[in-house]
């Protein structure tokens, strides 16, 4: 099927689940099988040995057992939007049936379709688009690479050289506070000399 015939659809999400909560799209899950015929091996199997810890697992997904005589195994997935999709397995180990009930229980039950686009949004921005160089300076656009002015280094210093002067800053002041104190004591015992001395 070419891609102008196939349907093709926005990207988008049931109810927009998953951005509150998330609830499991997927409803009921038929499991129809033949208790003797050899091509519903694979599903009897997973019956039996898969299908108790997939229902523990999933308490919202209602799972029916429907035996059919002589017909070919078969999974019937009822979604909440009211979409339902058949898969046959027959012939498949048990394995294979594992993977395609997990699939139908991940999936959104809106039918598969080709995307427009990888992106988009329920309220559009009229200044487009955000991309890595929407806040870019325009001369980039006109200039011819390589250009050396686009590679310089920035000449402004580093944060450590101004952790290290401000440490200075710092030191330095720490000893004028010191060297002011030392001089006003002794500026203190020379007043007590002398009142003593007269």
């Amino acid at each position: 099927m070419s891609s102008r015939s196939m349907p093709s659809t926005f990207l988008k999400n049931s109810m927009q689940n998953g951005l509150g909560r998330y609830v499991c799209q997927l409803q009921r899950i038929t499991l129809n099988f033949c208790k003797s015929n050899a091509c519903s091996l694979g599903m009897r199997d997973f019956i039996e040995q898969h299908l108790m810890d997939f229902a523990k697992a999933n308490p919202g997904v209602v799972v029916y057992l429907k035996p059919r005589r002589h017909r070919s195994p078969r999974i019937v997935a009822t979604f909440l939007n009211g979409n339902t999709q058949t898969l046959n397995m027959s012939d498949l180990p048990k394995e294979d049936i594992c993977k395609w009930v997990e699939a139908m229980r991940t999936r959104s039950g809106v039918p598969v379709m080709r995307l427009r686009k990888t992106w988009h949004t329920d309220t559009p921005s009229i200044q487009g688009a955000w991309h890595p160089f929407l806040f870019k300076d325009p001369v980039n656009n006109v200039t011819s690479f390589p250009d050396p002015e686009l590679y310089k280094l920035p000449e402004e210093e580093s944060a450590t050289t101004r952790l290290l002067k401000r440490a200075e800053e710092l030191r330095q002041g720490q000893l004028a506070v010191n060297s002011g104190s030392i001089s006003k004591s002794e500026q203190i015992s020379e007043s007590v000399e002398s009142s003593s001395g007269s």
